[in-house]
């Protein structure tokens, strides 16, 4: 394996708050990504919600991830996410992760959450790479196709004998 290719292909994108004008590029790489895109009126409802945040990776000045995220009393909880599919593999989701990963804390959110097709092996793959694991399986849970679900959560690392398996399965439930 040729490691030299690989780290030519990493760069670091900046990631920032998502703003009105970022729309056209998200629609475009929401377009290219999923075989069931959000609309430009989703993502405006989703976002005009208070717990709702949405976040962009750029590349030169360039769109090239989004990501939606709620708020939750004890969690992250993902929306939606994206990588433009010309930067994929070239680990512009692991940096969007690791940005939602240090808004964790062992005191307040303590997990990410998120459901994913179980037609998407591309998506489950990915979020197994960067330390999700499925939780349940969630039956009909897409309604534009009645496609199950698999439920799957991040775990901010938390000390052996910190916390009881009961309160993690709580949290799940939330």
């Amino acid at each position: 394996m040729n490691t030299g290719t690989a780290e030519k292909q990493f760069q670091r994108v900046h990631i920032r708050w998502m703003i009105r004008r970022d729309m056209p590029e998200v629609l475009q790489i929401e377009q290219e990504s999923h075989d069931y895109p959000w609309t430009e009126e989703d993502f405006l409802h989703c976002l005009r919600q208070r717990n709702c945040i949405g976040m962009v990776a750029e590349l030169s000045e360039q769109v090239v991830g989004f990501m939606i995220y709620e708020l939750h009393k004890s969690k992250l909880h993902i929306l939606n996410f994206a990588v433009h599919p010309g930067q994929r593999r070239k680990k512009v989701g692991n940096q969007m992760i690791q940005k939602l990963v240090s808004k964790l804390s062992s005191h307040r959110r303590t997990c990410i959450t998120l459901e994913v097709r179980e037609t998407s092996l591309e998506s489950q793959l990915f979020f197994r790479h960067v330390g999700f694991s499925a939780m349940s399986v969630m039956r009909e849970h897409f309604p534009d196709t009645g496609e199950d679900a698999y439920l799957m959560q991040y775990r901010f690392p938390v000390p052996e004998g910190s916390q009881s398996s009961v309160d993690s399965v709580a949290q799940i439930e939330e």
